[in-house]
């Protein structure tokens, strides 16, 4: 904990790929509380250019980064394979650990990372940035109230393009080991708002398919049974001509219907409840443009991170929050290799 305000959180970035960018940028927005001290990467030419840009040190090595350098938080931004024993190599030198999504590739892994923390006595943050899009928080919003009176079918689409020329930038790409498939990388943030949004899931049926020359699926399937009762489903492809055209999700209740599409949750597209609220007369006010599909929710994501650093907060996503998407991804992949019915909670 840092329980200076007048003392910076000493952070640092490992893996300077293209999620790190919006790493940056937090870490600029809020340089107020933090001071970056440090880079790694395993690749020279990209480490190098992170050095130059960011006028800090730069490491090859996570291990040498540690023992060298006074820090208190690192943020991990490396293929997702690579999550559990990098946090668990933070967490071994008294480090918090902020982790890009997903958290890990396998269950044991992901309940490793959050036992290991714990036991060190550091936080474990796994960033969900899109529950902090204005278009979802006005949707979680509506839940809490119970506008939707009895939630009766769910249903998210993700309908982007990562054709094969993605996957062959990088060998880690497309493999089980390191990075899983759509569910698991592309469509994560989303399975995150089944079990954010509607609650504990009960049962997966999932099936899943491959056509471009990967080992993950690039297009999958689920169904899903809520404990409230609830139905839902969702359709995950990587393969949509000729770019990326929807993320949404859309809740239909027996006193409320919405949804929220776009290309990336960004667009809120029907909302209509059985009762009144003010916040109804300017809904399109939430609307926004994006540039990628991260959108923009790591700077406000930051500022919780900020807050439990200083002591003055919980976590929103901890360790244990990112377990519940994790669980339903890998409940689906159990699913579709064994083609049966799943039910919820998995063995920890």
């Amino acid at each position: 904990m840092i329980s200076s305000l007048n003392k910076k959180i000493r952070i640092a970035v490992l893996g300077c790929g293209r999620i790190s960018q919006s790493h940056f940028d937090s870490i600029q927005k809020h340089k107020v509380d933090f001071d970056l001290i440090s880079v790694c990467d395993s690749d020279y030419e990209v480490l190098s250019r992170s050095e130059k840009k960011y006028g800090v040190k730069g490491y090859l090595k996570l291990i040498e980064m540690l023992e060298n350098e006074s820090l208190d938080l690192v943020v991990i931004c490396t293929p997702s394979g690579f999550h559990a024993r990098q946090a668990e190599l933070c967490a071994k030198y008294g480090v918090h650990v902020m982790t890009e999504k997903p958290m890990a590739t396998s269950w044991k892994d992901g309940v490793k990372m959050v036992k290991t923390c714990n036991r060190s006595g550091v936080h474990l943050f796994v960033v969900k940035q899109n529950r902090k899009n204005p278009t979802l928080q006005l949707l979680k919003r509506a839940v809490k109230e119970e506008r939707f009176g009895k939630i009766n079918l769910v249903h998210l689409n993700v309908f982007w393009t990562r054709p094969q020329s993605y996957y062959d930038q990088a060998d880690w790409r497309g493999t089980w080991e390191l990075d899983g498939g759509a569910f698991m990388n592309q469509a994560s943030h989303y399975v995150d708002l089944l079990e954010w949004l509607i609650g504990p899931v009960e049962k997966v049926q999932a099936m899943i398919n491959t056509s471009l020359d990967i080992e993950v699926e690039d297009t999958g399937v689920m169904n899903l049974k809520w404990r409230n009762g609830a139905l839902g489903s969702m359709s995950v492809t990587m393969l949509t001509y000729p770019k990326n055209i929807e993320g949404s999700i859309t809740i239909l209740g027996d006193k409320g219907s919405a949804r929220v599409g776009g290309e990336a949750v960004n667009k809120i597209e029907y909302w209509k409840f059985s009762d009144s609220k003010d916040y109804d007369f300017d809904i399109t006010n939430n609307n926004y443009k994006i540039d990628s599909v991260y959108g923009f929710g790591h700077i406000k994501y930051y500022e919780n991170v900020i807050k439990v650093l200083r002591g003055n907060a919980k976590p929103e996503v901890d360790g244990r929050e990112g377990l519940k998407s994790l669980e339903i991804i890998i409940a689906a992949y159990l699913s579709a290799r064994d083609g049966m019915i799943i039910s919820l909670p998995l063995d920890y």
